[in-house]
């Protein structure tokens, strides 16, 4: 069991281990904290964390280091999430507030994410298996060329380019967009997905090969809104850390790159009281990421699943500071998104 004062002393060695890379001795906590009692106090506090495995000596110096499990102490009891400053809210306003659409929207939100973490961000595009089917336009850029554009409910565009073998009338490309909407207009993608699959046949065949150009254009469009990636930036932040790493980046970065193991753990991470999740160290072993802490929130767009947010980067890292910028950041991308 570990006293008040033992988590006190938890608190100092995360907190001063984070910002100094160093192991931390007694005689630096009792010099660095106002605790009343002698080093020789402390040292023993320390043995009884030890004991926890909640430290450890990374060498044969008398200083110690926070385990992974020490970590998710620290998390769940001691972390305080501080409040942004209103520069860093303002800040956020300001970067985000300028985007034109979804993509730009998540693209500003990495970025600013790594900014203000000096992590990994990683933000999962919003599963849109709610969305509904708003517009299907279809404009005839040239004979053969047509441009497909998907509006959802949501307020996500997907637009492609479509190369026809036979040219395309406009009064035939009328035809066919008032049939398309008829057909899916209203719809979630999935039932519009399957509700086109027949449009071929409604249509003479001589404008059926045209028509199921079109129509797989759509589908993919529409497949693609129900799909799981993700956007990310900062991964240099990972070679300014490569010291916290034993071995080399290559697994870490690995998964990175695959997105697969990301998109599960992020799915598996549950959202404590204040909307932020921890998945720290071991934790992460089943990933392939154990070695690396990874905090995370929700946010949600009109008509989407919740989709996460986060960052990456070593067990040694600010997590109260991390904490309080992503939850920001994902309350702030969640308003943001349900305005458009």
């Amino acid at each position: 069991m570990v006293s008040e004062r033992g988590l006190e002393v938890l608190r100092v060695i995360v907190h001063d281990y984070v910002a100094s890379r160093e192991p931390v001795g007694s005689k630096s906590i009792v010099e660095r904290h106002h605790f009343g009692v002698s080093a020789a106090t402390i040292r023993n506090d320390m043995a009884l964390l030890e004991e926890e495995e909640l430290i450890t000596a990374p060498h044969t110096s008398s200083g110690r280091v926070p385990t992974d499990k020490g970590y998710r102490l620290f998390v769940n009891q001691l972390a305080d999430l501080r409040p942004l400053s209103s520069a860093q809210r303002q800040a956020i306003e300001t970067f985000l507030g300028d985007s034109t659409d979804l993509d730009e929207v998540l693209a500003r939100t990495v970025r600013l994410l790594s900014q203000l973490t000096n992590q990994v961000a990683l933000v999962q595009y919003p599963t849109f298996s709610r969305a509904r089917v708003r517009h299907i336009e279809l404009v005839r850029l040239g004979d053969t060329r047509i441009m497909a554009v998907l509006i959802t409910d949501s307020g996500q565009v997907e637009q492609r380019l479509v190369e026809t073998a036979a040219p395309v009338e406009d009064g035939f490309l009328a035809e066919l967009r008032a049939t398309v909407n008829t057909a899916v207009g209203g719809e979630t993608l999935s039932v519009a997905a399957a509700g086109l699959a027949d449009l071929p046949s409604r249509f003479r065949p001589d404008l059926a090969e045209v028509v199921t150009v079109i129509v797989t254009s759509l589908v993919e469009q529409l497949a693609a809104g129900r799909q799981e990636k993700l956007v990310m930036a900062g991964a240099a932040n990972l070679v300014r850390t490569e010291d916290d790493f034993s071995g080399n980046l290559f697994p870490v970065l690995e998964a990175i790159e695959e997105q697969v193991a990301l998109l599960r753990l992020f799915g598996e991470m549950q959202l404590d009281a204040v909307d932020v999740a921890a998945s720290i160290g071991r934790e992460n072993a089943s990933f392939g990421l154990s070695q690396t802490s990874v905090v995370a929130s929700g946010y949600t767009s009109s008509g989407s699943e919740i989709a996460r947010l986060g960052v990456l980067g070593p067990m040694r890292m600010d997590y109260s500071t991390n904490m309080a910028s992503v939850r920001a950041v994902a309350r702030y991308l969640s308003s943001l998104l349900a305005e458009r």
